[in-house]
Formats: C-alpha cells, structure tokens, sequence
C-alpha cells in the first residue's frame, strides 16, 4: 500500500505545481495587459480627443451651410418675386414689346428645337 500512497502524494505534488505555475503565468498575463493598456491609454486619449474635436468641427460647419442655406433659399425667394413682378410691370406697360419678345423667343426656341 505504500506505492500507491506515495504516487497519490506526488500526483497531488505535481497538481499543485502545475496550478502554482498555472496562477503564476496568469499573474504575469495580467500584468502584462494591464501594463500595455496602461501604454495605450494617452494615446487612445488623444485619439478620442481628436474625434471629439473633428466632429464639434464637422457639427459646426454643418449648422453655418444649412444656416447659410436658408439665408440665401430666401433671398432667392425674395429676388424671384421682385423679378417677377418687375416682368409684370414690363408687360402691362409695353404690351406690344413684350408681345414682339415673345413671338421671336417662340421661333428662335421651335427653330432649336426642330
């Protein structure tokens, strides 16, 4: 029987060896990672930084043209009708110029056309 306890006792020897060395490379994994991500953080940082920055810009850019946009949707709007009714006033004033205007516009456009 002292064979048998004897190989019981230097299995559980090795068991515990291999789970010392076992915690031993997990502990220096740990380590490892915690060290590489420690490295990683100010440059992550100055990324996110960046990022933040770019798409303030990007935010801010994008309110000026629709801003921008709007201004100049209503001053077209606004020169389209004081065009119009500039034509208007043309045409009541001068109906037979304007009438001339439009028979040569119509020939010049059907001559293009054809």
């Amino acid at each position: 029987m002292e064979p048998i306890t004897k190989l019981t006792s230097e299995t559980t020897d090795a068991s515990g060896t291999l789970a010392r060395a076992v915690d031993h490379a997990a502990s220096n994994a740990h380590k490892a990672i915690d060290k590489a991500s420690d490295a990683a953080r100010p440059v992550v940082e100055h990324m996110a930084a960046g990022a933040h920055q770019t798409v303030d810009k990007l935010a801010g850019t994008a309110t000026h043209v629709a801003e921008t946009r709007d201004v100049k949707s209503g001053q077209l709007r606004e020169a389209q009708t004081r065009f119009s009714e500039s034509c208007r006033t043309h045409v009541r004033d001068n109906p037979m110029t304007a009438l001339g205007i439009a028979v040569v516009a119509g020939l010049i456009l059907s001559r293009l056309l054809s």
